[in-house]
């Protein structure tokens, strides 16, 4: 017997946009949104990117903390609804779809549909990140382990012990953690990591307008959200410290110029 869907329906593909810069795209991620007929994507992804699909239909699903949100279950829907109309779907997702884009839950979905799909990895925003810092996530003799993590929950979500596995390794990223800076700090101390421990907070990582600010895991609860207007990213790690060094040598000499420079 031949499946409906396998005779008359597309295939959908979960792309990864990567962390933003267009260039940082992967060829088979471009070749499809090139060839999309329409495509479902999240709010974060930049219109540089989404003008490379000139052909398809473009429907905005995306996901913002505190703002006006697409449920779930009427992505899935859509996704199915949008393959028996036609021959390329694409779902464009921030950096990776397989981390942290709920892309489990569109793929039971079309599984449960009959519906082909397609997973396409993208660049996630920790390698950017830490490709712009020019610091290895993990480094021979030093940092042998590497936690991704994030601490939001959803609403129909039971609590996450996240700091536990995060804090037992050498070093990490948190993703979508900016709004609770304090929280975030005040539960991998908990868990021993030092105050001194450095932490690089990254907004915009690979895009032109990219901000790298440095503190420490105890000075970390002083910064607000309000601070950053975009995706931001916190990497913390021992490898960091030199880099944070030189940053804080950097704002001091600063601070000693503009003092000259009054004076004079």
């Amino acid at each position: 017997m031949i499946d409906r869907h396998e005779s008359i329906c597309g295939t959908v593909y979960l792309v990864g946009a990567g962390p933003g810069a267009v260039d940082l795209l992967t060829v088979r991620a471009l070749k499809l949104l090139e060839a999309a007929e329409i495509v479902f994507h999240d709010a974060l992804v930049p219109r540089e990117i989404l003008t490379l699909s000139s052909r398809a239909e473009l429907v905005s699903v995306g996901k913002r903390c505190g703002r006006h949100t697409t449920a779930q279950r009427f992505i899935n829907k859509r996704l199915v609804d949008a393959a028996c109309r036609h021959r390329v779907v694409v779902r464009l997702k921030g950096g990776d779809p397989l981390l942290f884009g709920r892309a489990q839950e569109e793929i039971a979905a079309l599984e449960a549909a009959g519906i082909r799909y397609e997973v396409v990895p993208g660049v996630t925003a920790a390698f950017a990140a830490a490709a712009s810092i020019g610091t290895s996530l993990s480094q021979r003799g030093g940092v042998r382990s590497v936690a991704l993590a994030t601490p939001r929950v959803g609403s129909d979500e039971n609590a996450s012990d996240w700091a536990r596995g995060f804090a037992a390794a050498d070093a990490g990223a948190i993703y979508m953690g900016i709004g609770e800076a304090p929280a975030i700090a005040a539960a991998l101390l908990a868990k021993g990591k030092p105050p001194a421990l450095p932490v690089a907070v990254v907004e915009n990582a690979s895009l032109p307008h990219e901000r790298i600010v440095y503190t420490s895991l105890a000075r970390l609860a002083s910064i607000t959200a309000s601070d950053f207007s975009g995706p931001t990213l916190l990497l913390i790690g021992p490898q960091f410290t030199k880099r944070a060094a030189a940053q804080q040598s950097s704002d001091a000499a600063s601070v000693v110029d503009a003092k000259t420079a009054r004076r004079a």
